[in-house]
């Protein structure tokens, strides 16, 4: 069995890059070059370009971090601040009901 290989992101956007310079990535023939000369295969090369254009500089984010828009990243950030101040609101009521009670 072959293990997986696993490109930074780094690779990924070099490869895009790549493919962009030497010309438009859907000719068949230039990608399937690229794809031959870094040892990846056609489908990555296609797929790594559709996300870098869809999530920009957030593209390529490492394993097991979801990509997000930079739009989904503030709004993930703003719930979970909301969820620490509710957090935190709990645990001062609780110590204020524990002095009322003393």
């Amino acid at each position: 069995m072959e293990k997986r290989r696993t490109f930074d992101s780094a690779f990924q956007e070099k490869a895009v890059a790549l493919a962009a310079a030497r010309g438009n990535v859907p000719a068949i023939a230039i990608a399937i070059a690229i794809a031959i000369e870094l040892g990846i295969e056609v489908n990555m090369l296609y797929r790594w370009r559709k996300e870098l254009s869809q999530y920009e500089h957030n593209s390529f984010p490492g394993r097991g971090k979801p990509k997000m828009t930079d739009k989904e990243r503030e709004l993930a950030d703003v719930r979970m601040e909301r969820d620490i101040l509710k957090k935190a609101i709990g645990i001062f009521s609780m110590s204020d009901k524990k002095s009322l009670r003393s």
